[in-house]
């Protein structure tokens, strides 16, 4: 496998827009590290008028992209694509997903994945009878079922809704890019992330009440789709949204990044998000909120800051002496670099891939 050429086709919600969600980030590390180990990658993605308005990656210099309008459109236009490939991905939340997925089921010869991005929404969703990209009957006839989340909630997929393999593929970060930077750091703290209801009640504890308890500190949230009624204290600046080639200043021009956590991931834990990572491979030290699984990736209070209240915050931000903080900083960027970047996320993909073509080789030989 590690030498063999493996022919690739991704159909996902976006790798050309990094705008609102983080799918593009991820699939670009993966897109590129699979290609510069010799695979040849299609990556497939719909022409979605939200996206083509915010394309901060419109043609990625790695792999091939291919915009398509329609499923009608997916299917004329690649459904020789599909049927040649190696292995076909459909990721989660993918327009029309449901159908696509039933497409690419009935027609891949290869490896069929299914790529689950957003594993405890879409869990929650399948519960309600309201996830729109894929259903029940589907996730079985799938070869193999990445979660980017682990622990527990592996067990459950496997074991409740009949998926054949199950693995984990967290998100990453590039390290190429992500890095310490000699740059002033102008603010106490800051956050990145788009506005999410169930997430603003652990920012407003977490960055907005500290902001206002202390008004000498200096903070910044960087994310669309907030509510023009949300009244940021005066030391707090917002600001709309940073292309990914400015996550690194951004990370660089704070003391202290925090961590917030969506609600459904809360609930289920071992969710790291792409920005914890970067945050960590700039060599800065994070606050987060508490969740399961975080030691996984990172030792607290060795590695990470795990804050429950406005004092705890503030603690680390007015107690905590410099040497404490680049020490802390260091052992985060040490860890995110020794396991989490997109060269270990290709590296897992090839291995995964490699178990369930073997595994579905055998299978095939004990039913001829």
């Amino acid at each position: 496998m590690n030498h063999d050429k493996l022919d690739i086709v991704m159909i996902g919600l976006t790798i050309t827009s990094s705008w609102g969600d983080g799918h593009a980030l991820t699939y670009r590390g993966l897109v590129r590290e699979l290609c510069a180990r010799g695979h040849g990658v299609l990556f497939l993605e719909r022409d979605a008028p939200w996206y083509a308005s915010h394309r901060d990656l419109p043609e990625p210099p790695y792999g091939r992209t291919a915009l398509y309008g329609s499923l009608e459109e997916l299917k004329d236009a690649h459904g020789k694509a599909i049927r040649q490939a190696d292995v076909v991905l459909v990721g989660s939340y993918v327009p029309d997903g449901i159908a696509v997925c039933d497409w690419v089921l009935e027609n891949a010869t290869g490896l069929r994945i299914f790529y689950d991005i957003d594993t405890p929404i879409t869990l929650a969703a399948i519960d309600k009878g309201e996830c729109d990209y894929i259903e029940p009957r589907l996730i079985p006839q799938f070869d193999l079922y990445f979660s980017f989340t682990g622990g527990r909630v592996m067990e459950h997929i496997e074991r409740v809704c009949g998926a054949q393999r199950v693995r984990p593929l967290h998100c990453s970060v590039d390290d190429n890019f992500y890095m310490p930077l000699d740059m002033p750091k102008v603010f106490d703290m800051g956050y990145m992330g788009t506005y999410c209801h169930d997430r603003q009640a652990g920012l407003e504890q977490l960055l907005i009440e500290p902001a206002r308890r202390e008004m000498d500190l200096r903070f910044i949230v960087a994310g669309p789709m907030y509510p023009q009624e949300i009244a940021w204290p005066r030391n707090v600046m917002h600001v709309e949204h940073i292309a990914p080639d400015g996550h690194a200043a951004f990370f660089n021009s704070l003391r202290f990044a925090l961590n917030v956590t969506h609600a459904e991931m809360l609930k289920t834990g071992y969710s790291p998000s792409v920005h914890l990572f970067e945050a960590a491979a700039c060599g800065v030290p994070i606050i987060t909120d508490p969740w399961d699984g975080l030691d996984s990736f990172f030792e607290p209070g060795s590695e990470i800051l795990v804050s429950r209240s406005p004092e705890e915050t503030l603690k680390y931000l007015t107690k905590f002496g410099e040497p404490q903080r680049q020490e802390v900083a260091r052992r985060a960027r040490q860890r995110v670099l020794s396991e989490n970047t997109a060269r270990h996320r290709a590296f897992q993909f090839e291995q995964y891939v490699r178990e369930a073509m073997e595994a579905k080789s055998e299978g095939l030989s004990a039913a001829g």
